[in-house]
Formats: C-alpha cells, sequence, structure tokens
C-alpha cells in the first residue's frame, strides 16, 4: 500500500545520528561481485529499496544472496545461470544498467530493459554502449538491449563522451577481466566509484589512477573473494545538515567519512552554514550566520552542479532547500538534468520565493518563513528529501506522498529523525 509522511515542522532536532552506507556505492559494488565464483561480504549496506532490487536482480540470475544482518550481505556467484534480466527489476532502478559490465566480463552475454530510476530528466546511455563496444562487446539497441561478448574482452583506449559516473563504473568492471590494458579517459571520479575501485583492487583487479579522471585497468585472468565495506552516503550527511540548519538545531552526524565534504562545505559556507569536523563525525551547531556570501563587487553568487570533484547535482536539491532560510540572493545553475528543479514549485507553495528561470537555473532569496502543506508529493529521492527538510523546518503540519522515492535512497529516514526530536510519522494513504 502507498504511504506518506506526516510532518509537525518547527521542532528543533539535536542529539546523534549515524548515516547509512552509500547508495551509490552498494549498488555498483554488490554487481562487482559476479567478477568472482568465490564469495564476497560487504559491511555497511543500507537497508533501501534500490539496494534490495539490486539482490533481487542478484538471485534472478543466479548468485547466493545471504543477508548475515541488517548492513552484511553475503554474496556468492558460484555459477551465472540466466543472462536475461527481469524485465520488471530493471525497470525499477537505473543501477540495473551497471550489470552489464560485470555480466559481459563474467558470462559473456546479456540482455536488459533501458532502466528505470529517477525522474529527472534525460539521463542518456550512449556512453556505456560506446565504452563497452570499444571493450568488443556486439550491442543491439531497442526495446531490449541484448549484449554479447562471446569472444572475450579486450583492453582498450576509451574517451567517455561525458565523465558519466555509471558508465566509468562499467567500463571498470568490464575492463578488470578483459585482456589487455584499458586507459579511460574523461573518468568520472566520485567517492562511489572510488569505493568500487579499492574492492576491486583488493579482488587482485589492477586499476591506477583511482580519484582521477584517468582510470588505467591492467585486465586480469580472475578475481577472488574478500570482506569490504560500503563508506558513508555522504548525499546523507549533507541531508542531515539541512535537517540541522532548517530546524535552528545541533546535531552531530557519526563515521560521516568527512574526507569527501570538502567542496559542500566550501558552497554551504557561501549560504552561511558550517559545520565542525572530529574525527570521523560532522558537528553542525545552531546559530547559523545563514547569510549569503556575496561574490566579489556585491554580486550575486551563483552555484553550479559540476563533475566530482566539485559540488555534485544530487546536492543541488537540499542547496536550494536551505538557501530558503538564508538572507540575500543565490543563483543555482544545474545544467546536468532538466527536470532537477521542477520540485521548487512545492517550496513556492510552503512560501519561499525561488524564481524558476529555466529547467537549468534557478534564483532563491531569502529568508522566508515557510508553513505546512496537507499534500505534497515526492517527485524523486533527492527533492523528496529536500521537500522533507522544508517541512522540518516548516510552521504547521505538511504531508508528503509518494514516500516510495525517499526509501529508495534513505533507510528508515523517520526513525532517525524521530531520534532526533523530529515529530514525524509514516502512515499507509487511506483514500489510495
Amino acid at each position: 500500500m502507498p504511504e506518506q509522511f506526516v510532518i509537525e515542522g518547527n521542532h528543533r532536532l539535536q542529539g546523534e545520528v549515524t548515516v547509512g552506507g552509500n547508495k551509490n556505492a552498494a549498488t555498483k559494488m554488490l554487481p562487482a561481485c559476479l567478477l568472482t565464483d568465490e564469495p564476497v561480504i560487504l559491511h555497511n549496506v543500507p537497508d533501501i529499496v534500490d539496494v534490495r532490487v539490486t539482490i533481487d536482480i542478484l538471485r534472478n540470475i543466479g548468485a547466493e544472496v545471504e543477508m548475515l544482518d541488517d548492513h552484511r550481505v553475503r554474496v556468492h556467484a558460484r555459477e551465472i545461470n540466466n543472462h536475461v534480466l527481469d524485465r520488471e527489476l530493471c525497470q525499477r532502478t537505473r543501477a540495473s544498467i551497471v550489470f552489464a559490465g560485470p555480466m559481459l566480463a563474467r558470462a559473456g552475454k546479456l540482455e536488459l530493459v533501458p532502466p528505470g530510476g529517477d525522474v529527472i530528466g534525460r539521463r542518456r546511455l550512449d556512453t556505456h554502449l560506446i565504452a563497452l563496444t570499444k571493450l568488443g562487446a556486439q550491442i543491439e539497441t531497442g526495446s531490449i538491449f541484448k549484449m554479447d561478448a562471446g569472444s572475450g574482452l579486450t583492453g582498450a583506449n576509451i574517451l567517455l563522451d561525458e565523465a558519466s559516473v555509471t558508465a566509468t563504473e562499467n567500463a571498470l568492471m568490464a575492463a578488470s577481466l578483459a585482456k589487455g590494458t584499458t586507459v579511460i579517459h574523461n573518468a568520472a571520479s566520485e567517492p562511489h566509484i572510488q569505493n568500487l575501485c579499492n574492492m576491486l583492487n583488493n579482488m587482485g583487479a589492477q586499476i591506477e589512477g583511482i580519484g582521477t579522471n584517468c582510470l588505467t585497468i591492467q585486465g586480469v585472468k580472475r578475481l577472488h573473494g574478500g570482506e569490504f565495506r560500503v563508506e558513508a552516503d555522504y548525499m546523507e550527511v549533507i541531508s542531515f545538515v539541512g535537517a540541522a540548519v532548517m530546524t535552528g538545531g545541533d546535531i552531530r552526524i557519526r563515521q560521516a567519512d568527512p574526507q569527501y565534504l570538502d567542496m559542500a562545505a566550501l558552497v554551504f559556507r557561501k549560504l552561511g552554514v558550517i559545520w565542525q569536523v572530529e574525527g570521523g563525525d560532522v558537528i553542525v551547531s545552531r546559530g547559523q550566520s545563514l547569510v549569503i556570501e556575496r561574490d566579489l563587487g556585491s554580486r550575486i553568487p551563483e552555484i553550479k552542479a559540476q563533475p566530482w570533484p566539485a559540488f555534485p547535482s544530487d546536492l543541488m536539491s537540499i542547496a536550494v532547500t536551505v538557501a530558503t532560510q538564508s538572507a540575500g540572493t543565490v543563483l543555482f545553475h544545474e545544467w546536468m538534468y532538466n527536470s532537477r528543479f521542477f520540485f521548487t514549485d512545492k517550496l513556492v507553495g510552503m512560501g519561499a520565493r525561488i524564481i524558476l528561470c529555466d529547467p537549468h537555473r534557478a534564483v532563491v532569496h531569502g529568508p522566508t518563513v515557510l508553513r505546512g502543506v496537507p499534500n505534497i508529493t515526492s517527485p524523486d529521492i533527492r527533492a523528496g528529501m529536500s521537500l522533507l527538510l522544508a517541512a522540518l523546518g516548516a510552521r504547521g503540519t505538511t504531508t508528503i506522498r509518494n514516500i516510495g522515492q525517499i526509501d529508495r535512497g534513505y533507510e528508515r529516514v523517520e526513525e532517525k529523525l524521530r531520534g532526533l526530536g523530529a515529530q514525524i510519522r509514516r502512515e499507509t494513504v487511506k483514500d489510495a
């Protein structure tokens, strides 16, 4: 049955919270387990919808998957007995496309329908197909993608036409078992890619240039199993930063892997938000200045999404919501996805002053007092979380529907928020 969140806003949050593992890492490290016929144990795996779907795909193609506890998963792909991925499962997650690389490397063939995922604009698959074709795969496109590498994969010099995260992951996983050397130019370098690369190297792969935009992979004959940790989800870390700011609260975020937060710290400083780092924890204190930092010449600052290590697109929605509470004007520029900002009309309905200039640019002027609204819908993971943050800081009660979108990326978020003092409950939609 569909569910919704009911949030009574304007309650200051305080206390400690531990974030889950990185969704974008877990949903790639799980398919990577197909590259070996030995057992692999992953720690700190978030118990979220996208991970469950990924596990279901693994089981569907013959892998043994055992939940050792809530956040430890054992995968043993002793053999692969099905090369046709389940249509319904593929359409439930964007991560289904990342089965292409390991399946071609291990089984030599694959059939799948185009993947699903967030509706945030056009999301190209061309880069994946170009990279895999360069490695020797033969691909037929249409309503079903049919991929064949029965003759084996061979290392190649690959220049990606865009720094696609998932295309980089597909290419490096396929190249790990290819014959010869592969060089991936214009590779993406996000933390979850680094997490995946380090896992593969510990399984016996030979990947150099981790964290840079040029990866060199020397193919090996086989990989072995092992135990690996999914690092903290920096998206969830910043979400709880936003929760503290929107409610004027004090929150310590534990096990946050803060080494990946430098650019986010620079951008949020422009919004008048700062945090402290103590070991692996991030501390957000009340009393933030919340004043927009103008550019030289008193110009309106621009916050622009860019490939890592710049400010990531997935954090734009949260930054827009926080900006509604900062004094001044700021321009947000999201050039990657043409529907990322379409949720801003819901913030406007809560009282925010936002001008959507075009699908890629939004001007926010703050601060404004937000008001609870009776019925809004979560369009995607990040927008859904951003609306939840707005509801936490709003006066009155807000009901957010379609929270299955939020559940795709955040594990039991309402329980974590209640532990900090939020007035939030999950309930079944009775008139659905």
